[in-house]
């Protein structure tokens, strides 16, 4: 795994709304179906394998290839895009079931490696049958600090990977389909 430019971006953690998320909470027990949503973005390619995908009203995300890829190493790739939002995704579930828990954490980061085949080349290399294309292990090592003692961190990782979107979304078969416009 690479080292990361940085483990800590501020002294401490900026709180969340806790009236705010207890409210969430309460309309997606009492109305399930509202949490039911559709979330869309559009990828541009740019040239070469350098994309941008725009979603809601927000700055483009960019994604591109590393050079033993052919890329020109400007963005991170899809993939490492994936364990990002993985990352990202267990965050967010650390500070919510914390908050949750009148616990307040003053520290979050969290370690992400996958192993990928990448010999299929986008399907033009070695592409036998039998091949997964994508991440066979993806390994997570979250580091909390907080007020609370290490079995109560250690119920609030569990807890916030079993209901991750994302790492559901890479645990579980998902329905995708691709049809040229």
């Amino acid at each position: 795994m690479q080292e990361v430019q940085s483990d800590k971006i501020s002294p401490s953690l900026r709180p969340i709304d806790c009236f705010g998320l207890t409210q969430l909470a309460e309309k997606g027990k009492t109305n399930p179906a509202s949490g039911k949503v559709t979330l869309k973005a559009k990828t541009v390619t740019e040239g070469q394998f350098r994309n941008l995908t725009f979603i809601r009203d927000l700055a483009p995300v960019i994604i591109d290839e590393p050079p033993h890829l052919l890329g020109e190493n400007t963005a991170p790739n899809p993939s490492e895009s994936v364990l990002a939002a993985l990352g990202a995704c267990l965050a967010v579930g650390y500070v919510a079931n914390a908050s949750s828990r009148g616990i307040t954490l003053s520290e979050i980061s969290i370690e992400l490696e996958g192993d990928i085949d990448v010999s299929a080349v986008w399907g033009l290399g070695d592409i036998p049958p039998e091949k997964v294309a994508g991440f066979t292990a993806v390994r997570v090592k979250a580091h909390l600090v907080g007020d609370a003692s290490r079995e109560e961190l250690a119920e609030i990782v569990a807890h916030a990977d079993r209901w991750s979107p994302v790492a559901n979304t890479l645990r579980n078969p998902v329905v995708v389909t691709s049809t040229l416009a």
